[in-house]
């Protein structure tokens, strides 16, 4: 129980003070939630991509994650069409519905989630995270998959008509990061040591700045939302992706065959609630927004607690 406490004080309370202070930054300020976007998108996410893999010994196992992910995708499809089947939602709503257990939030809370839980105890210690490079790396390899994921069948399921394949594959190749990514594994081959370069520092000083900047963001999206707490679909949505999110995540760890911190990184990840981005989709194609503004904010809320029950599971089943 001591270490049940130690998670939520170490790990989740930070993550929600930062929460906090982007929602009353924009009920002070009416802050620009797609500046800030964008600020992550095009400048500290490549940059966090690229120190994260080129700081890291490649393995076959992030290789073997990108796999595992992909996996996640239609496993999780296949629980909220089964659960929305079930519910008789409409055809807008159940689009919602599976987008909103496909999706997690494995940029704003899953980064910072991973990057605060294996910077405390148990996990580091004196000062001292030896096993961050790897997890960041994993996490990576999770968010290259969920956004391009989010942004060909995810745009699809949620779009309208003229949606198709090929549009929602411009728009990833349109996204620096899988370029950054691609850039770090090629200068890995090459004979000098780009960390003794002067850009360097820059991409560290970017990379540094993520977890701030993208849980400012969120808590900002948060504020503009309104919700209806008396709509029960978008906490049956939110248990799915809570609870039955890593529950996958588990069967797919142990069919993968991962272990060790490798698996608990993807298992706390698995945790996060739904993605912001999942509102995007729904406001440029016309979906159900106010499903999934609810659904966002409400797993958000809630994650508070399955987070942190996720991290003591981890340390327990792997």
């Amino acid at each position: 129980m001591n270490i049940f406490f130690s998670i939520l004080l170490n790990s989740i309370i930070p993550i929600f003070i930062m929460l906090s202070l982007g929602y009353f930054i924009d009920k002070k300020f009416n802050a620009d939630v797609n500046t800030l976007t964008k600020i992550s998108l095009y400048l500290i996410m490549p940059a966090f991509a690229f120190v994260s893999i080129y700081s890291t010994d490649i393995s076959m196992d992030l290789f073997r994650v990108i796999l595992l992910n992909a996996a996640m995708v239609p496993v999780n499809f296949f629980m909220g069409a089964g659960a929305s089947k079930l519910l008789k939602l409409p055809g807008i709503t159940r689009k919602a519905f599976q987008n909103s257990l496909m999706f997690c939030n494995s940029t704003n809370i899953g980064v910072s989630l991973i990057t605060l839980v294996f910077t405390n105890a148990p996990f580091a210690s004196g000062g001292n995270a030896p096993y961050l490079n790897l997890v960041l790396s994993v996490q990576v390899m999770a968010m290259l998959t969920q956004n391009i994921a989010i942004n060909t069948f995810g745009y699809i399921n949620n779009g309208g008509d003229d949606m198709t394949w090929k549009k929602g594959l411009q728009k990833v190749i349109r996204m620096p990061s899988p370029y950054a990514v691609l850039c770090a594994f090629l200068f890995k081959l090459l004979p000098f040591d780009f960390a003794a370069t002067p850009v360097w520092p820059a991409l560290q000083f970017l990379r540094n700045g993520l977890v701030s900047v993208a849980l400012i963001s969120l808590g900002v999206q948060i504020s503009k939302t309104r919700i209806d707490f008396k709509n029960k679909t978008p906490y049956v949505a939110s248990f799915f992706r809570l609870c039955g999110g890593p529950a996958a995540a588990y069967l797919l760890i142990r069919l993968f065959g991962f272990d060790g911190v490798v698996a608990q990184a993807i298992f706390i990840a698995s945790s996060t609630p739904v993605a912001v981005n999942v509102v995007m989709l729904s406001i440029e194609n016309k979906g159900d927004v106010d499903f999934c503004v609810q659904t966002v904010t409400i797993s958000t809320l809630l994650s508070a607690l399955t987070m942190t029950t996720a991290i003591y599971l981890a340390l327990i089943l792997f």
